[in-house]
């Protein structure tokens, strides 16, 4: 086992380093103790905090998603989600018709997911099923084929 019984001498010679307290009797700062001494109590499994009302019931109301476009962190419009040579601005442009997005996984496996194109990101699309009206997240790199019903 180490001995450190040279340890006080040892920290006060590094660069910086502020020594403990030594005779301490609480009301000094020091890296160790806190400037201010709290009082400790044990907890009581009793919430102390405000007393708040009964919420509002919020009434549920159809969502209707609002495409938005995605700005970079320095407040630039990605170019592939404004030009249409693009497949992400292509798509933005229909934004509200019936499609069918068939998905490459793997090397070999097509999946194909039916609903409304709902938003258009940089790397992802947004559909709504028909059936469920649920809304799916749709990885943009993984996308074969999209088919437009008219």
């Amino acid at each position: 086992m180490l001995n450190f019984s040279n340890k006080n001498s040892f920290f006060r010679q590094m660069d910086g380093y502020t020594s403990p307290c030594l005779n301490c009797t609480g009301t000094a700062s020091t890296p160790y103790t806190p400037s201010v001494q709290s009082v400790a109590q044990m907890p009581t499994g009793i919430p102390t905090g405000p007393a708040y009302s009964t919420p509002m019931p919020v009434q549920q109301t159809p969502s209707t998603a609002v495409p938005q476009v995605p700005i970079t962190s320095d407040g630039v419009i990605p170019e592939t989600v404004l030009n249409t040579s693009y497949t992400q601005g292509y798509l933005r442009t229909q934004i509200g018709r019936k499609v069918k997005v068939e998905f490459l996984i793997g090397t070999n496996i097509f999946v194909d997911r039916e609903g409304t194109l709902i938003d258009v990101g940089a790397s992802y699309i947004i559909l709504r099923e028909a059936e469920t009206d649920d809304l799916i997240l749709c990885d943009m790199y993984s996308i074969k084929f999209v088919k437009f019903y008219y």
